[in-house]
């Protein structure tokens, strides 16, 4: 009698994703990561964050959204929507991965990874609502967004890679400059989210309970971050074109001083035209574009064995000979 297969393995057996699909699932999973975050900071701005006042329902009688909810339990409930599917996009990629030839489990674990990333934020979303947008708790939802996102980011990278070693292309003082520019992208996203804890913004137009602070003083630490995280990157792209540094990661920290010069210029004037939604809906998506412009920069300071993926199968007599 055969070996019983779980899903995964009984569609690897049948099916065979070529890297190119691998590639674009891990995309679309990036992709979608993003979308939820700008999705989410529209629930958000329009004050739709309770427009489904419980969870995991939208209302105690109906599972889906009511006429009754009108403009904001749509938007709540559009967003709550496409947690399914970035689920299904996430699942694709797992898909993909355990399909590929040769299956590399390190590619099905980033994606289990990202797929217990969804679920715990989806948790997360849900104890926001029930606790009336308590604005620590959505400031956990959108940190756990982000570490989604530098999943789902490492993983593009990582279906474009093989499974050794990595190998360092720069000296290790420029390695330990990525990681400090790592860790400061890091306390500016997360001093990020207390601005909009502190801010105008509830999510709500019902008095909503804010964070303790001091509303610009926290948006001039925010500002003070960003200043440090554009000084390390300028510092990185002056590091490695006097190191000689490849020319692909010449050209991740150049993108990286271009999005930091949009998201800076977008943030300087949203706080003199005093927070307008539309303004704050792009410093989130760029928040997402900064950190991810890092991530790339670190990442392209070390180098793997080319796709295995990409390396062609054996033919039938070959692999018959290579088992004598």
């Amino acid at each position: 009698m055969g070996a019983v297969l779980n899903p995964l393995a009984y569609i690897a057996s049948r099916w065979t994703a070529s890297p190119r699909i691998v590639q674009r699932a891990a995309f679309a999973a990036l992709l979608m990561s993003v979308a939820i975050v700008v999705t989410g900071g529209a629930v958000r701005l329009t004050g739709s964050g309770l427009g489904c006042d419980t969870w995991p329902k939208c209302t105690d009688d109906s599972l889906i959204v009511t006429q009754e909810q009108g403009f904001h339990g749509a938007v709540e409930f559009t967003n709550r929507m496409l947690t399914y599917v970035l689920c299904a996009a996430v699942g694709w990629g797992i898909v993909a991965a355990r399909s590929a030839k040769p299956w590399r489990r390190s590619l099905t674990r980033l994606g289990w990874t990202q797929f217990f990333l969804v679920m715990g934020n989806a948790v997360l979303g849900g104890i926001t609502v029930l606790t009336g947008l308590n604005p620590y708790s959505v400031a956990g939802h959108f940190l756990l967004a982000t570490s989604l996102i530098a999943v789902t980011t490492i993983t593009w990278q990582r279906t474009r890679e093989g499974d050794d070693a990595p190998r360092p292309r720069v000296p290790g003082p420029v390695r330990r400059l990525s990681w400090a520019l790592v860790v400061t992208t890091v306390v500016l996203i997360a001093a990020g989210t207390v601005v909009t804890g502190s801010g105008p913004h509830a999510g709500d137009r019902s008095e909503i309970k804010r964070m303790p602070f001091d509303w610009s003083a926290t948006a001039h630490l925010h500002a003070v971050s960003a200043w440090l995280v554009c000084a390390l990157a300028v510092a990185m792209w002056l590091v490695l074109r006097v190191v000689d540094a490849p020319v692909d990661t010449r050209a991740r920290a150049r993108d990286l001083l271009i999005v930091l010069l949009a998201q800076g210029a977008i943030g300087y004037v949203q706080y003199f035209t005093h927070v307008p939604e539309v303004l704050v809906a792009a410093h989130m998506l760029g928040s997402c574009l900064v950190w991810i412009a890092v991530l790339r920069v670190a990442l392209s300071l070390r180098e793997r064995t080319a796709d295995p993926l990409a390396a062609p199968a054996p033919a039938p007599d070959d692999a018959k000979l290579s088992t004598v």
